[in-house]
């Protein structure tokens, strides 16, 4: 279901640049369309762009404080002090703690990691994590994926005898933590060239630094490279610059040689083994590393990245799977009820309900708060307005937020500031704790603060559309070319094509549970040359229609489908309108 879709064709490059481009390149215009609408106006940035090399990847001593946290961890190194590596339970958090403490057992067995429990110590540093160390006899900790807030636990922790190194990504405070060095490239002061990098980004810059300051060649960090791969895609971090680099060689090192832990997760995904892609990993492999977090603890997640035999990465992958399977039948559950009340107007379970215009918000004290955030998603997918997910977790309300196209719901949140115990995010995704008390008028103002603030076209999902293609453009040197402009992600999105006016060929039929999806082999009058396969994923409503016959307007994303070691192209659609002159002559 959901609403209907606009189709936001983008605006043609300048095509003097396109011109020149696919004539030096020797490619379709229509791909040199692409290449512009990305900033690639000519041959060396388009071959920087289609070759990616490591030899690319910045100076991590260019990132403020690098240097105080070399020279701490030398320290710690040297002396044989206990290091406790520190990080976030969601999967940017568990594969930093899984790359750092890769990287520091090979120097140092006095080395141990930590994930905090999702629900007795929540996000971020903890004060039980902190006395943890300080128990047992932990010098420093490497906290990663969190702490750029953490003032006052970074200063408990130091009166406790415990030096903390952070490395961040979010946005800090206006005072960051008195820490013995503080990593983000989101500092004011850090003139790093580059500010998009994940969690485990940050600590891959460390690591980095260390290791060209200590003798430890290159390439014995590309084993590591598989993990931030996975973090980028599940962060939904920008797939450009640096990332763009690191995604690139952490997908070969997935794809050729990955860790047993991720080869386990592959194997219980059924994903082909040499074949893997971000999405394999924004949707099979992420959802389960983070369904350990959701379902039970971090830690495992832990576990399964650094397992060094199969035999044990096996049993703790199967686990992990459990696990997945049990959050996909809650989240199911919840969603269902979720939707449930808000179409009836009684969204606050225990409470007085308000009426909401602007947003969806929903409670129940009773909800699992390990899916509140994917549950939040499915809302947002379905109603299209901005979403607040709340459960009871202990003396507190939490909850997970996600935004529409465009809308900043951090910064919505941040308005309300003054009725919240803590909240963090990103302009589309947040998580937030307050008072039960507060919550109705939490409600009420942010309904009120989206309301001034919302225009009405970020009520409307859109799809930007790159280009009109034709099935006959599609030729083997098309397809080859297109496969270089992975990896695909935030900034370098798959690029989205309209075809019209095109038919079934008399094969469409219904697959998936319930005959959700649509499978489909599409005829255009101009291609002579067969069909193109297509696969329609929830949008069952259009069968009776295109088995009838009639043509349709799609728009599609080219996908190379990999079966029983067979590949085809496959057309991945994102919509199908039927037949309308009237949209085609706008």
């Amino acid at each position: 279901m959901g609403k209907e879709k606009e189709w936001k064709l983008k605006a043609p490059a300048d095509p003097g640049t396109v011109a020149r481009l696919s004539s030096e390149l020797g490619i379709d215009p229509v791909l040199a369309e692409l290449l512009v609408h990305r900033g690639i106006t000519d041959f060396e940035q388009s071959r920087a762009f289609f070759r990616p090399s490591l030899d690319g990847l910045h100076d991590p001593f260019l990132m403020k404080d690098m240097d105080a946290a070399v020279e701490r961890l030398h320290r710690a190194l040297s002396c044989g002090e206990k290091i406790l590596v520190y990080g976030d339970y969601d999967v940017d958090g568990t594969t930093a703690v899984a790359l750092v403490y890769s990287f520091l057992r090979e120097l140092s067995p006095r080395i141990d990691y930590y994930i905090p429990d999702r629900y007795d110590e929540g996000y971020g540093l903890s004060y039980k994590g902190i006395d943890w160390a300080a128990e047992n006899g932990f010098s420093l900790m490497i906290v990663l994926d969190c702490g750029i807030k953490a003032g006052e636990k970074v200063a408990y922790a130091s009166a406790h005898g415990v030096d903390v190194i952070i490395c961040d990504h979010h946005l800090p405070e206006d005072e960051l933590p008195h820490a013995a060095a503080v990593l983000d490239p989101k500092r004011e002061d850090c003139s790093y060239p580059f500010n998009d990098l994940s969690g485990c980004g940050v600590g891959f810059k460390l690591v980095q630094a260390y290791a060209s300051s200590h003798g430890i060649p290159f390439s014995k960090l590309i084993p590591l490279l598989d993990l931030l791969a996975v973090s980028i895609a599940s962060d939904l971090v920008s797939v450009t610059g640096e990332n763009r680099i690191l995604a690139h060689y952490g997908l070969k090192q997935l794809n050729e040689a990955p860790r047993k832990g991720l080869e386990a997760m592959i194997r219980l995904t059924g994903i082909d083994k040499s074949h893997l892609s971000i999405d394999d990993i924004v949707f099979k492999i992420g959802p389960r590393i983070n369904a350990a977090g959701r379902m039970e603890s971090g830690r495992i997640a832990v576990e399964l990245l650094t397992a060094t035999d199969e035999e044990t990465a096996n049993r703790i992958g199967s686990e992990i799977n459990r696990h997945n399977n049990e959050r996909k039948d809650i989240d199911r559950k919840t969603t269902q009820e979720a939707i449930a009340m808000v179409e009836s107007g009684k969204v606050l379970k225990g409470l007085d309900d308000i009426s909401l215009k602007h947003t969806t918000i929903v409670y129940n004290p009773d909800w699992h708060k390990g899916v509140v955030g994917i549950v939040a998603s499915r809302l947002v997918e379905y109603f299209y307005r901005p979403t607040v997910v709340f459960t009871r977790s202990k003396d507190f309300v939490t909850g997970s937020a996600r935004s529409v196209h465009g809308f900043d719901i951090y910064a919505a949140i941040e308005s309300c500031s003054d009725l919240l115990e803590n909240f963090g995010g990103h302009i589309y995704a947040a998580g937030l704790t307050l008072r039960e008390e507060n919550l109705p008028e939490f409600c009420r103002r942010m309904d009120e603060k989206v309301s001034k603030t919302i225009i009405p076209q970020q009520l409307t999902p859109v799809i930007d559309v790159d280009s009109r293609l034709d099935f006959e453009q599609m030729t083997p040197k098309f397809l080859r070319i297109l496969k270089l402009f992975q990896p695909f992600g935030p900034g370098n999105a798959a690029p989205v094509f309209l075809t019209e006016r095109v038919y079934d060929n008399g094969s469409i039929r219904k697959v998936g549970a319930e005959g959700g999806h649509l499978k489909l082999e599409l005829l255009q009058e101009s291609f002579a040359y067969g069909t193109q396969s297509a696969i329609a994923f929830n949008m069952p409503e259009f069968y009776e229609y295109i088995k009838g016959g009639n043509p349709i307007d799609i728009c599609y994303s080219i996908v190379e489908n990999y079966y029983r070691g067979n590949s085809s192209t496959q057309l991945r659609i994102k919509d199908i309108r039927e037949r309308d002159e009237d949209f085609l002559s706008k």
